[in-house]
């Protein structure tokens, strides 16, 4: 088994493509050991000393390794964990992970009216225009909610994007650019923590 690896802007983060499906389709965020206990795949690589923090994609994996811990030292134990997952023939997400939610977090709001119609035209720009291109960098961005009031769009950040030193430029310079050409409502976009 032949596993890539890419960076991404976050210097704390790599993408792992292990050249078969991860999920296939959704992804699926673990902040700590505790939360990994529904995912095989997620558990062996938090039995690596390094690792803070796991996002599973449709086909690769994004690790971040905790501050002081460098690549050159972690990165043959999470290849090794990852090999090892792969060939046992174990699923990425057991049965008790299977019932979890795709990551993305939106607030549970009801819109109506010219809001109802803003927020669905900022999920498809963000679907079709923003989610392919961080997955790229092996993150991912999902709406949240959108203030009417105001004209502000919050997103939800994961994989490389969480924690990103260029991700306030990422969401400032290109992200909310682009939404603003092409909804003249929005007047900022930003980052939910």
């Amino acid at each position: 088994m032949f596993i890539q690896t890419e960076a991404t802007p976050n210097p704390r983060t790599l993408k792992f493509l292990p050249g078969r499906d991860v999920l296939g389709k959704g992804s699926r965020e673990y902040a700590d050991a505790q939360a990994a206990d529904g995912s095989p795949l997620a558990a062996a690589l938090f039995g690596v000393d390094g690792v803070e923090r796991v996002y599973l994609g449709g086909d690769f994996i994004t690790i971040t390794r905790h501050e002081g811990v460098e690549w050159p030292h972690l990165k043959p134990h999470v290849l090794a964990a990852i090999m090892d997952h792969f060939t046992t023939g174990l699923p990425a997400v057991g049965e008790a992970g299977a019932d979890a939610e795709d990551v993305t977090d939106e607030a549970d709001i009801a819109y109506e009216g010219e809001a109802a119609d803003i927020v669905k035209e900022l999920k498809e720009l963000i679907e079709a225009r923003v989610r392919p291109a961080v997955a790229r960098d092996g993150g991912d961005i999902t709406f949240h909610s959108w203030d009417h009031d105001n004209g502000v769009v919050r997103l939800n950040m994961r994989g490389s994007c969480a924690g990103c030193p260029s991700s306030t430029l990422t969401l400032k310079q290109g992200i909310e650019n682009m939404l603003r050409h092409y909804v003249p409502e929005v007047q900022a976009v930003e980052q939910v923590v």
